[in-house]
């Protein structure tokens, strides 16, 4: 049976993962920063569709909150093979309005994190020579958004990780790769009026946004994949970009 670790899973896309993956009869460790009471919900969705499931609360931008979560899973699981970094945040806003704490808070939630989770977990696919880390990433970070230089700038770093660490790690098995999303239903655009997304969904040749569990299954086939296919950025967008 084999265990997933799914971060950023309370709601929006994280969510969708963590219930695909519940239908494949997996072991799941599923985080949140801080909404506990709605990662518990995405916990019994998980068991109600037949696979075991535990929760870890905390910020991954902290080290040291990772080195707990690790301890968690050692003491459940003792096992890790694929590794999905969902987590992280958005910021809109020009940059030199932008304060230091919310530059480094949008860096830690989008990149740090994903640091310290493959740094801790990756041992265990090294031990057996097989493993999955998938990283959900943003076109943003290819192509750069207006007014979100602190996303776009982590997203292309995401993406940058994601290359040199797959070549890193392919000796040993373990495929690295990103998926790119564009704009996806999920909280982190409602903050679009109707009017600007209409606009955008103007400009999308597939005329409509993506769904989290569209994303979902793409993980999901990414996490199925040869080993083979690894250090790939690949982009979900509707043929926006």
């Amino acid at each position: 049976m084999k265990t997933v670790i799914i971060t950023g899973a309370s709601r929006g896309i994280g969510r969708s993962i963590a219930l695909r993956f519940a239908k494949e009869n997996v072991r799941m460790v599923i985080t949140c920063k801080q909404n506990s009471s709605m990662l518990e919900e995405v916990k019994n969705e998980v068991l109600a569709l037949g696979s075991d499931c535990i929760t870890f609360t905390g910020d991954l931008s902290i080290s040291d909150n990772v080195k707990h979560l690790k301890n968690l899973v050692e003491t459940t699981y003792d096992d890790v093979d694929i590794l999905i970094n969902n987590a992280g945040i958005s910021y809109t806003g020009l940059i030199h309005d932008m304060t230091d704490a919310a530059w480094h808070n949008v860096i830690g939630s989008n990149l740090d994190s994903v640091f310290f989770c493959c740094r801790e977990f990756i041992p265990y696919m090294i031990s057996k020579q097989n493993g999955r880390i998938i990283n959900i990433s943003s076109i943003w970070g290819e192509h750069g958004a207006s007014c979100e230089v602190a996303y776009s700038a982590s997203k292309g770093a995401v993406n940058a990780f994601t290359k040199a660490l797959a070549k890193e790690l392919a000796p040993s098995n373990i495929s690295v790769n990103a998926l790119a999303c564009g704009m996806i239903d999920t909280d982190m655009n409602s903050h679009l009026s109707n009017e600007e997304q209409d606009s955008i969904i103007d400009s999308i040749p597939a005329m409509r946004i993506g769904t989290p569990d569209e994303v979902a299954e793409a993980v999901y086939s990414l996490s199925t994949q040869s080993n083979y296919l690894t250090g790939q950025i690949i982009t979900m967008d509707g043929g926006w970009m």
